[in-house]
Parts: C-alpha cells; sequence; structure tokens
C-alpha cells in the first residue's frame, strides 16, 4: 500500500471481524472508507494490512472493553445479572453494570460472537450524509454504507474471526466425542443462540428418531408375510407415527422455550424495521410513511418481470432438465442393450449424468440469484 494508508494505521493485538478487499482498489477507496469508520464510530480500532502475496487489502476491526460495553448497552444485549441482584438475564445497562456477572473480567464478560456482534451492529449501521458518493456509487442520505459497499462489490468480504483456543476445546467436547451430550452452551457463547439452537433440535430430533426406529423394527420382525398382517402392520405403524409426531413437536416446544429462557432469547423483543437490501434498485422518491429519500420500485414493474421473463425462465429451466434426464436414460438403455461393450462403458451415462446434475447446480444457482435481484 502507499505511505499515505500506512500512516492512518493504529497497532492493534487483537482483531473480530475481518473486512477485505479485491487487490483492484485504490488508496481512495481505503482512505475513504477509514476516515468514515474512525469519523462515524470512534468506538472502533481499525488497522490497515496488506497481504503480500494475494495483494488483498483488508481492514481488521476491534474495540476496547469500554466500547464494548456502551455497545452492549445501545443494542441491547441480554447478560447474566449476579444472584444477590435477582439473578436471571437482563439487557445490559452501563449505569447499573456492576450487577452483572463477570462485569469485573475483561476477558470473559464478552464471548467472542457477542463482540463481534457489536461491531458488526455498528458497522451495518455507519449512515452516509446528504450527497455523499464514492466513484460512482450515489448513497442516499441515512443509508448504510457498509452493506451497500458489499452490495457493489468494493468490499469483497466482511466476516468475524475464529478463536483457534475455542475452537480446539470444541472439537474435543463435540466434535470428536462420541456419545456424549452436545456443550450447548458453550455452542451458544461461541456461535450464537441460532446456531446453538439449531444443533439442539438436530441432537432432540435424532434422539426422537430411536423410537420409531425401534418399533418398526420390532414391527417388521413380528409381521407375517401374508398381506393381511402387512396391511395391519403399515396401519399400527402409522397410528404410532402420528402419536410420536406430535408428542415429538409438544415435547420441542417445551425444551426449545427452556432453551430460550436458559439463553436470554424468550422474551427479546421483536426486531426493528429492517433496511432494505443493499441489492435493491429503484427509482429515487420522497416515502409518504417517513418522508425521507428511499429507493422506490413499482409493483406492476415487478408483477410484469416476473409474468413475462421469471416463469418463462423457470420453464425453460424445468424443460431443459427434463430432456437431459430423458437423454441420458435413453443412452442408458442404449449402452445396455449392447453386449459387446467393455463393463466400464455401462457407467458412461450415470458419470455424464452426474456431470450434468453438477452443472445445472451452478447454472441455475447463478440464474436464480439474477432473477432475485432483478425481481
Amino acid at each position: 500500500m502507499s505511505h499515505k494508508a500506512w500512516m492512518k494505521t493504529v497497532p492493534t493485538e487483537n482483531c473480530d471481524v475481518l473486512m477485505t478487499f479485491p487487490d483492484t482498489t485504490d488508496d481512495h477507496t481505503l482512505l475513504w472508507l477509514l476516515n468514515h469508520i474512525r469519523l462515524g464510530i470512534p468506538e472502533l480500532i481499525v488497522q490497515v494490512r496488506h497481504h503480500k502475496h494475494t495483494h488483498v487489502y483488508a481492514f481488521f476491526v476491534t474495540a476496547t472493553y469500554e466500547s464494548l460495553l456502551r455497545g452492549a448497552d445501545e443494542i441491547g444485549l441480554r447478560k447474566p445479572v449476579k444472584m444477590e441482584f435477582g439473578g436471571g438475564m437482563r439487557s445490559f445497562s452501563c449505569e447499573e453494570d456492576y450487577i452483572y456477572e463477570n462485569i469485573e473480567n475483561e476477558l470473559f464478560f464478552f464471548t467472542s460472537q457477542e463482540r463481534q456482534n457489536i461491531i458488526r451492529y455498528w458497522l451495518e449501521n455507519l449512515r452516509a450524509k446528504q450527497g455523499e458518493s464514492l466513484h460512482n456509487i450515489h448513497f442516499l442520505e441515512g443509508q448504510p454504507i457498509i452493506p451497500e459497499l458489499a452490495a457493489r462489490g468494493v468490499i469483497q468480504q466482511l466476516f468475524p474471526l475464529h478463536e483457534q483456543r475455542i475452537l480446539k476445546r470444541l472439537m474435543k467436547s463435540w466434535v470428536q466425542a462420541v456419545c456424549e451430550a452436545q456443550p450447548l452452551d458453550d455452542i451458544c457463547d461461541y456461535f450464537g443462540v441460532k446456531i446453538a439452537m439449531y444443533f439442539a433440535w438436530l441432537g432432540f430430533y435424532t434422539s426422537a428418531m430411536v423410537y420409531p426406529a425401534v418399533f418398526g423394527s420390532i414391527l417388521y420382525t413380528f409381521t407375517d408375510n401374508d398381506q393381511t398382517s402387512q396391511d395391519i402392520s403399515c396401519v399400527v405403524f402409522a397410528i404410532f407415527n402420528v402419536i410420536w409426531a406430535t408428542l415429538f413437536l409438544e415435547e420441542w416446544k417445551r425444551r426449545g422455550a427452556e432453551f430460550a429462557y436458559k439463553w436470554g432469547t424468550l422474551d427479546t423483543p421483536a426486531e426493528s424495521i429492517e433496511e432494505p437490501r443493499p441489492q435493491f434498485r429503484g427509482m429515487k422518491r420522497i416515502s409518504p410513511v417517513t418522508s425521507a429519500e428511499e429507493f422506490y420500485y413499482p409493483p406492476w414493474k415487478r408483477l410484469l418481470f416476473q409474468c413475462l421473463v421469471s416463469l418463462p425462465v423457470c420453464l425453460a429451466c424445468l424443460i431443459l432438465v427434463f430432456l437431459l434426464m430423458l437423454g441420458c436414460f435413453q443412452l442408458q438403455e442404449l449402452v445396455l442393450s449392447v453386449p459387446e461393450l467393455p463393463r466400464i462403458l455401462r457407467f458412461l451415462p450415470k458419470i455424464i449424468l452426474a456431470v450434468i446434475v453438477t452443472a445445472c447446480d451452478e447454472l441455475y444457482k447463478k440464474v436464480a440469484l439474477w432473477l432475485n435481484d432483478m425481481g
């Protein structure tokens, strides 16, 4: 990087969030964004680095403990309260910080996921002022800068960093453990409530599947070969599945509520109105609700695009897949009808079908993203 950019670096020992840029990024873009982060989010500490082998520019972002406490207060982060003050979970408040557990310990009060969540909140709420622009990107007043630059490709990636120490501990207690309960609290502390709740459900579902598996095996063993016995077994197994599914659902509601209460998300207030996705494009207008400038895309244009573009493209993709699959089946029959062919050639249609499926998957993924952005 140039001398100008390196003069603005601030050394930092730790890093919570990494922001990378394409190797074609110019100094003006880096300095523009760096100044906006420093002025708009003074709580953050940003270190600018350049990888000499990949030629990728990066911002290493972190914050001080005092700044993280203010951020936790700002986003209403729920933290456990000391027993002498009533226990339970409560939204963090800097005015009453003494009531929270481990508040005196800077290393253990915030998990890495909570630190990264606070920093990401700040970054995604960096707003543009009226008339601001970067190259050919013109921002609306109050528009989030970071998501827009990420959508335009100016920012290549924005992601949190792992802690190898915690990952190694989870590897031993979770990934490599056999016939042991999942460390759901550790998963929640590191990956967050959503990820922990998913694996809690997955473990509960896997354990619950033992009952229909055992019952079905016993039923299959004692069922005779005559049609009447098989019909009776199917009816009995169907009734069992209905009862099992009902009990499974009700039990998971209770279990999920326990986890939500334990992890402090049971009475979380509803999320505020989300910003429009950065890929959204439209005409500028004054919002009739907020009286602020916004992008507007007429509903009739969206409906017209769906009818004249989205629907024909989806139908064409389905027809293409059907024809390719039918061609592979015909090729399979042709190969099997010629006994003189080598044995290995009999697998050729299946290999071709696998390649076609993989290629179509990549193609349709790009088509789906394009249709989603356009519609």
